[in-house]
């Protein structure tokens, strides 16, 4: 609209009426008068007549002036047109184009799809949209400075220019976004394929900055209007074919990032789902929706309950009990795990204190939450706030955390364990920790992932992976728990290794709030409330609830 009324206005003053009106009146008038008052001054010169009339030649003379006007300001308006028109085609290459590498913008990609599918839908081809993302592009922003970031999308944008076809149609859409559309023949999406898979060998290549070395990977989605199998093109918009790519450009991020997928609808259900997904933890941490639940960890040689591991679990009310796999990486993702861990931790140490003072409880830390400089005060803080011993206390990381940022993680087990909360090292042997790293780092346990534990049932030789971790705690004096307990099988097998701390379904379940404060004060281990049985009685009945169960915990 606003070009069309720009355009409208430059058609008006290329047709100013009233300039043209007083050209076109200045030459008629020249044109009378100067056919009366010349043909007179020549005879006076002559000497042959009298001269010209003095307002006739007044006449003649403002006619003059009127044509000199009329004619200069004829060129003044020719000129400003011509100024405007440049101003004008200036700023609509600036409204369509990305000012740093010169592709169209977003806005400007759209119309060109558009006209591109056109055209192609006259000659029975079909387009392909392919959208290309470049990974951890913040980390080049973030080591090398936003101005070698700049020189590298300009670079990248340079080497698309190259590789893509003559008749592909190439856009930034924005940081660190590309996308570029391509006619193609139906049936012939394997080109498609050779030439989105060639761009990571070309494109993706090392990038040397005067000295900066910088390597980039790409995630790329695509999209098309026509599916291959039929000559016959699925009329899509260009805004569907973005939405499209966006979304297997999604799935190649999640697949592991440096890959290529095709569109599929599936990807939009999956991807509709995560929406709700992160909708719905948004409005369960608002609502109080995530609840703690606990597992038992036990003292296998006497068969003590000893504590409880708290687990996450999320009250959906469209979606039942959801269980952490689903909605953990969504919260670490999104970025709220930090308040969702806060939260379960709040309501478990209120839900701790209920229960006898020697049972401890054991909380999953995130490894994002670790990248948090004030993790230790904010889990410190939250100990005095619920007025919950710190040595009841036992966080479990995994070993992935150790690699991201090993000193701030030795600070924070410092400082945690310095108030009296032991710190366990969670899944060991699924990750890279080195002897160092155990030896150095003030670890109080190790927990044995149950992927090794459930070996025990099968073959005599997994048994020895389980028995090498065991020996390794015991030389670096770190307390073993084993996770994955299942059967009868397991737990012998466990029984002769040595003195340890397990847990896993074979000892039930998880459970909530309600039914551990039951299943406790059925033992006599709640302290709102007396034991059914004199203490003395307790121990010596149920083989060591009591005395022994302090002396076992002390061992842990």
């Amino acid at each position: 609209m606003a070009k069309y009324e720009s355009t409208e206005r430059l058609g008006k003053a290329e047709r100013d009426v009233v300039t043209l009106g007083i050209a076109v009146a200045a030459i008629i008038l020249f044109v009378a008068t100067s056919g009366s008052v010349l043909p007179q001054a020549i005879r006076s010169i002559l000497g042959s007549g009298r001269g010209p009339d003095v307002i006739l030649v007044n006449a003649l003379l403002l006619n003059i002036a009127l044509i000199i006007f009329g004619w200069r300001r004829y060129r003044e308006l020719t000129d400003e047109i011509h100024e405007r028109r440049k101003a004008e085609e200036v700023a609509r290459r600036l409204a369509e184009t990305d000012p740093l590498t010169g592709c169209l913008n977003r806005r400007s990609m759209a119309r060109a799809t558009e006209q591109l599918r056109n055209a192609c839908l006259d000659r029975g081809e079909a387009i392909a949209f392919v959208m290309i993302d470049l990974d951890n592009f913040k980390q080049v922003n973030d080591m090398n400075g936003h101005s070698v970031g700049d020189r590298v999308l300009s670079e990248i944008s340079e080497r698309l220019r190259n590789r893509l076809p003559k008749d592909a149609i190439l856009a930034r859409l924005g940081g660190d976004e590309f996308a570029y559309v391509v006619p193609f023949v139906p049936n012939r999406m394997e080109l498609i394929d050779q030439q989105v898979a060639s761009l990571f060998d070309t494109v993706g290549a090392t990038i040397n900055l005067n000295g900066a070395i910088v390597d980039t990977t790409m995630s790329i989605g695509i999209a098309t209007d026509g599916d291959g199998r039929s000559d016959e093109c699925e009329m899509l918009d260009a805004e569907t074919l973005m939405h499209h790519a966006d979304i297997a450009m999604y799935q190649a991020k999640k697949q592991g990032k440096n890959r290529y997928f095709w569109f599929e609808p599936t990807m939009e259900n999956e991807l509709r789902f995560r929406n709700e997904l992160e909708r719905g933890i948004r409005r369960g941490l608002e609502t109080g929706e995530f609840v703690p639940y606990y597992e038992q960890q036990i003292d296998l040689a006497s068969g003590d309950l000893v504590g409880f591991e708290m687990l996450a679990r999320w009250h959906s009310p469209e979606l039942g009990l959801v269980n952490p796999e689903i909605f953990i990486p969504v919260a670490e993702e999104i970025g709220v795990i930090g308040t969702l861990s806060e939260q379960l931790m709040a309501r478990a140490f209120q839900d701790a204190r209920q229960w006898d003072a020697e049972l401890t409880l054991s909380v999953n830390i995130s490894p994002v939450q670790l990248r948090d400089p004030w993790f230790s005060q904010k889990l410190l803080k939250l100990l005095v706030k619920h007025n919950f011993p710190p040595h009841r206390l036992e966080i479990e990381i995994t070993e992935s955390c150790l690699h991201e940022n090993i000193e701030m993680v030795r600070s924070m087990i410092s400082s945690l364990r310095n108030q009296g909360v032991r710190v366990s090292l969670d899944d060991f042997g699924t990750g890279y920790s080195s002897l160092e790293q155990l030896r150095s780092l003030p670890f109080d346990r190790l927990k044995i992932d149950k992927s090794f534990i459930s070996e025990l049932r099968n073959a005599d030789a997994s048994s020895k992976i389980v028995d090498a971790i065991i020996s390794l705690g015991n030389g670096l004096q770190m307390p073993v728990t084993a996770e994955g307990i299942e059967d009868e099988k397991i737990l012998e097998a466990l029984k002769s290794m040595g003195q340890l701390k397990g847990q896993g379904y074979f000892y039930g379940r998880p459970e909530d709030a309600s039914q551990v404060k039951e299943r406790l004060r059925k033992a006599g281990k709640l302290t709102d409330q007396p034991p059914t049985v004199p203490a003395t009685s307790s121990s010596e009945k149920s083989g060591g609830i009591g005395e022994t169960t302090a002396r076992q915990a002390n061992r842990f």
